[in-house]
């Protein structure tokens, strides 16, 4: 059984930055992936990594957000620069089981509790 714990949330000002993480225990798992849901939106894909280290970005975010991970801690981490009042949301991290293969969200084992990332002036 995976359990998930983000941590790193907070209130930044337009073009800040942050770091999320993501700490996983298990390992029946074969990628982590980083969702956000909006007030009033569908939650959608914002980046993923797979044990392989191969990567993956929603389109919103490409070229300003880096997921990364550290195996000795078994955590992943969302680096978040360049931030837009629109990337406001709850972002959860999500681990994917070790047989699946696509990104939705019927295909993950495990779901963190959320942090909230407020963009503001």
């Amino acid at each position: 059984q995976v359990q998930l714990v983000e941590s790193g949330g907070g209130l930044v000002q337009p073009g800040g930055s942050l770091r999320l993480s993501c700490a996983a225990s298990g390992n029946i798992f074969n990628a982590i992936v980083w969702y956000r849901q909006a007030p009033g939106k569908p939650r959608e894909l914002v980046a993923a990594i797979t044990t392989g280290g191969i990567t993956n970005y929603g389109d919103s975010v490409k070229g300003r957000f880096t997921i990364s991970r550290d195996n000795a801690n078994n955590t992943v981490y969302l680096h978040m620069n360049t931030l837009k009042p629109e990337d406001t949301a709850v972002y959860h991290c999500a681990a994917r089981g070790r047989y699946r293969y696509s990104w939705a969200e019927g295909d993950m084992a495990a779901w963190g509790k959320g942090t909230q990332v407020t963009v503001s002036s």
